[in-house]
């Protein structure tokens, strides 16, 4: 509760640890803080990783996933829920039956597969029960181009390509999708598409030369979870996250040596 006595939203993210603080749970529950809502979180993975890349995964047994879960929903009512990396198929089944009961449910979806530096993070089992049984009951799926391609299993070579993805992976089940297309487009404009199976929607904002990026993906699919939980419109926001982690590149302070975190408390 806020000093004024009104009740923050409440998200949960359901996601890996990054122990150099810049991507994962880390980075969702700052976004979440920055965002005026309350972060909870379940730790599906402890990676050793800074800056250059990721040394070491420790995949967390699927009972403590379980029970980390079973502990929120028993006392705490979330608003919105965002998954990211989770490492295996057992895990993903767990984490679908012990959510898709929940009504209303705001879902989004970041299927982490490789991280910045090119690690493979997740099982080639656990790929394809996301696509089955994890997107069916989202309301939006973030991928970023590399990771769209993976689920696709088609290289993505220009826009009429991302938009052919787009209409793909809707038909995979869920409400809405946008494909991330920072890591592509070589133009001075960072530009997301949006398919919501009907309509398309393009979010453009100045590409930053930088190398703080770290993150960004997690940011984006966080953000959009804060707004969803604040009972803005899918559009409205994908169109706020993508306007807020264009700020948290843009006034991001140099950390590390490789790929460094973005600045999620610029304001």
């Amino acid at each position: 509760m806020k000093p004024d006595g009104e009740i923050l939203p409440i998200c949960l993210t359901i996601a890996g640890s990054d122990s150099g603080g810049g991507a994962g749970i880390q980075a969702d529950l700052k976004t979440f803080a920055s965002m005026d809502c309350y972060g909870v979180s379940v730790v599906t993975s402890v990676t050793a990783q800074n800056t250059k890349g990721v040394d070491d995964i420790h995949v967390i047994p699927t009972l403590t996933i379980l029970n980390q879960l079973k502990s929120i929903t028993s006392d705490m009512k979330f608003r919105a829920v965002k998954t990211g990396m989770i490492p295996e198929k057992s895990i993903v089944e767990s984490i679908v039956d012990n959510i898709s009961y929940v009504s209303n449910l705001k879902l989004v979806v970041d299927p982490v597969i490789v991280s910045t530096s090119g690690h493979k993070l997740i099982s080639d089992e656990a790929i394809n029960t996301i696509r089955s049984k994890l997107f069916p009951i989202a309301k939006i799926i973030t991928p970023n181009l590399p990771e769209a391609e993976v689920l696709i299993s088609k290289k993505i070579l220009n826009k009429r390509d991302v938009k052919d993805a787009c209409k793909y992976l809707i038909d995979l089940g869920p409400e809405s999708v946008v494909i991330k297309g920072g890591h592509f487009f070589d133009s001075k404009i960072s530009e997301d598409i949006f398919y919501d199976g009907q309509n398309f929607e393009f979010f453009s904002e100045r590409r930053i030369e930088t190398t703080s990026t770290h993150g960004s993906g997690c940011t984006f699919s966080a953000a959009i979870t804060s707004m969803l939980a604040k009972n803005y419109s899918i559009v409205d926001s994908v169109s706020s996250a993508k306007k807020y982690v264009t700020k948290a590149i843009d006034q991001a302070y140099k950390i590390g040596e490789g790929n460094g975190p973005l600045n999620h408390f610029f304001s």
